[in-house]
């Protein structure tokens, strides 16, 4: 299956991310098994602990509103350039603590897709990304 449409919405996210610290701005779309698509932006803190990620916001968005089987994911980030325009360059792969909310809604072959900004995509498991997850 081609996730096209998950990827450009993940990277419309990015535009809308609040990022006045790292300057790295990262968007996520998640898409239920239901074809409903829930995004997210990374949206920092001068705090730093009440940051939170793309991919959790997307998530903790689903959950909230009764959405709780998902298909895929699509991630993509980059830093700003001087102008403040997002730059999409390399990979993007989720932190470990997203990794493991995924764990607690997706199943172990649930997708993770990378885009850069040179049009390439990587596809993972979450079982790939995560083998030894921590789960009751």
């Amino acid at each position: 299956m081609k996730y096209d449409d998950l990827i450009k919405k993940a990277i419309e996210m990015t535009e809308r991310s609040y990022a006045p610290y790292s300057h790295f701005h990262v968007g996520a779309a998640l898409l239920d098994k239901a074809g409903k698509i829930w995004t997210g932006c990374n949206i920092e803190n001068a705090a730093y602990g009440p940051s939170n990620c793309a991919e959790r916001t997307a998530v903790f968005k689903a959950v909230s509103e009764g959405s709780r089987e998902f298909e895929a994911i699509a991630i993509v980030g980059g830093p700003e350039d001087d102008a403040g325009k997002v730059q999409i360059q390399d990979f993007c792969p989720p932190c470990g603590v997203c990794r493991q909310v995924l764990s607690e809604f997706c199943d172990r072959d649930f997708k993770i897709i990378l885009a850069n900004g040179k049009g390439k995509q990587k596809t993972f498991t979450l079982a790939q990304l995560l083998p030894e997850s921590f789960s009751l």
